[in-house]
């Protein structure tokens, strides 16, 4: 199947999945607020080639989606026949994984969810994974070689995507709080450690990679980039505000197997 089918067929998921939750409304938490099957967008403008059929190399392999939010992606895939594994860590997912467990019962769904901190044990529930969906997730830890690693050992294929930054600050904003110059970082290969209250003042916020810092994290972990690609400010990115906010995307193969 075309990335191009797979992301029509995602937004008509993602209709009846809007509706499943109005229907649930549930009182005590909130549901995550961004649409992760949007990504199925980003993808199509990604990938070329054979790699635009990239489930086809699936077979019946399992599939993760690690740092899930509620776990739309694995719930979609689950609706094509596909078996999946969900992984996020309670504390730091925005609802507790309340919403993929509400979700998992609504759906009378055989998804595995585990509840794992990536940082302190990158655990999944599979030995291998014909693919991962990390999408998202790279910054919010602090030892992202480690979880690339730990993550090439256990899945043939990946999506990975995070934020990355050409500036260590904005324009306009040097001499304030950490940073005296502005320099440009993307074709150094480096990772610029956020201060706690830098990025949306969210201190789960830590490492930004320059392009070049990423492809060289990339490869040293163990990954050949098959496609990739950044959307966004892709000009004059910063680590800090909304509007220098760049993304990385790439279609990743694991030198593992």
């Amino acid at each position: 199947m075309d990335i191009a089918e797979l992301d029509k067929l995602s937004q008509s998921y993602k209709k009846d999945l809007e509706r499943k939750k109005e229907g649930l409304s549930p009182s005590e938490f909130a549901w995550y607020p961004y649409g992760t099957l949007d990504n199925f967008h980003i993808l199509n403008r990604l990938l070329t080639g054979e790699n635009r059929s990239f489930l086809d190399h699936v077979g019946d392999g399992p599939i993760a989606d690690i740092g899930a939010a509620d776990g739309d992606i694995a719930f979609f895939l689950e609706s094509l026949g596909y078996r999946v594994h969900i992984a996020d860590f309670p504390p730091t997912n925005l609802n507790g994984c309340r919403g993929m467990r509400l979700l998992k019962q609504a759906f009378n769904s055989q998804a595995e969810i585990l509840e794992t901190d990536l940082d302190a044990q990158f655990k999944l529930v599979a030995e291998r994974y014909e693919l991962a969906f990390f999408l998202g997730i790279l910054y919010h830890l602090k030892n992202p070689y480690l979880a690339l690693e730990s993550l090439a050992k256990c899945a043939r294929h990946a999506f990975i995507s995070t934020r990355v930054t050409r500036f260590n600050v904005a324009k306009g904003a040097e001499g304030k709080d950490v940073n005296r110059n502005r320099v440009e970082l993307r074709d150094i290969p480096a990772a610029y450690l956020v201060a706690p209250n830098e990025t949306n003042n969210d201190a789960t916020n830590f490492w930004m990679f320059s392009e070049a810092g990423l492809h060289r994290i990339l490869h040293r972990s163990g990954w050949d980039v098959l496609d990739f690609a950044t959307f966004g400010n892709t000009s004059n990115s910063d680590p800090a505000t909304a509007t220098g906010d760049e993304r990385a995307f790439c279609y990743v193969r694991s030198r593992y197997f």
